[in-house]
């Protein structure tokens, strides 16, 4: 049998396959962060994967960065999700909502307080982002003071209870992709002299104190984090010592017991091989446009327990079965991610539905 379709330990669930949705933003929840029926209907849809991995779900007003994103910390925001978890849990399915704190990849215009973003130090991006009245630059953001950034690892801490709460099975801290956690790592965008900035430790040190605040509150084995390594979108460079920061870090999560590490895998292979070693819990690794035919290659050699996919899954509500029946893919429409109605995130066909051939 084909390992991906076998079933998998992770945390303190047993998944029936090793496929995972990868997180991505869709940006169609309300304007106060809840969200809404089609987003029910839209994770219930793709629930035959082994794990569900949800949209990035700020923690916080301050955590929001772009238009119509989710919360998870407000009682309006936790019935939005109850639906969508019960949904997900009716068709046999798992999911982790994932805790997205943007930092400085944030305009006031999308936040519910219009407040200056927040982030290690006030060094902006230097890129733009789209708002209500189109494309705008991101402005420097204000550097969290010492005890904000606590109050940070506060607000993860009390969204994960409310993700709980909501009926989710664990949550994965967004750690990766230019977003607060990874602003933390990279010299160019943390150059605080405090116990958060200069050494590897401390630019480590709030990854490491929000995963042990949320294991604390929920359990290691329902707290994850997603990391890549490498990364330079948005101003971020985390230099020479990059690769072995994360060394020093995943050595030291290790030791909270997480129910899984989730690696966005940028071609680093020799870091990717350290990572496998360090880590002694399950290892989820998403390769960017990873071919078809590459599909089930890093769990079939080891270095993954499980493998995450985005576009695939955003456009086959059924992937699953179409792997298993080699199946074609429906394509995705870049033109339908962000934003817009049941177009490009709901009416994907399955395959009973349309014209299958052979891959």
């Amino acid at each position: 049998m084909n390992p991906l379709f076998t079933p998998v330990h992770v945390g303190r669930y047993s998944l029936s396959n090793r496929l995972v949705m990868a997180p991505m933003t869709r940006s169609r929840a309300a304007f106060d962060g809840t969200p809404g029926d089609l987003a029910v209907e839209y994770y219930a849809q793709r629930a035959s994967v082994g794990l569900i991995v949800s949209e990035g779900t700020q923690p916080s007003d301050d955590g929001q960065g772009y238009l119509m994103t989710p919360g998870i910390y407000t009682p309006a925001h936790i019935a939005g999700w109850q639906k969508i978890t019960s949904a997900v849990h009716d068709e046999g399915g798992a999911i982790f909502i994932q805790l997205m704190h943007a930092g400085r990849m944030n305009h006031p215009d999308n936040t519910p307080h219009h407040r200056q973003g927040l982030a290690p130090s006030a060094i902006a991006p230097g890129t733009g982002m789209f708002t209500m009245t189109g494309m705008k630059d991101i402005p420097t953001p204000r550097a969290l003071t010492t005890e904000e950034v606590r109050q940070t690892v506060a607000d993860f801490r009390k969204a994960a209870r409310a993700a709980i709460d909501a009926g989710a099975d664990g949550i994965e801290i967004h750690g990766a992709n230019a977003y607060l956690v990874q602003q933390f790592f990279a010299l160019s965008a943390n150059t605080r002299t405090d116990e958060y900035g200069g050494s590897i430790e401390n630019r480590a040190r709030f990854a490491i104190e929000v995963a042990s605040a949320i294991a604390d509150e929920i359990g290691a084995d329902r707290t994850a984090i997603r990391l890549s390594p490498g990364t330079t979108i948005w101003g971020i460079d985390e230099g020479a010592e990059g690769p072995d920061l994360y060394r020093y870090l995943v050595a030291e999560l290790d030791k909270l017991g997480l129910a899984y590490l989730h690696i966005m895998h940028l071609g680093n292979e020799a870091l990717a091989a350290d990572v496998r070693k360090l880590w002694h819990q399950s290892l989820i690794i998403n390769r960017p446009g990873r071919p078809r035919d590459q599909i089930g290659t890093d769990v079939a050699s080891g270095l993954a327990d499980l493998e995450a996919n985005g576009q695939l899954v955003l456009a086959n509500p059924d992937f699953v079965e179409r792997l298993k029946a080699n199946a074609a893919m429906n394509e995705a429409d870049p033109k339908t991610y962000y934003g817009g109605s049941a177009e490009g995130y709901t009416d994907y066909p399955a395959l009973d539905t349309s014209v299958s051939a052979s891959a």
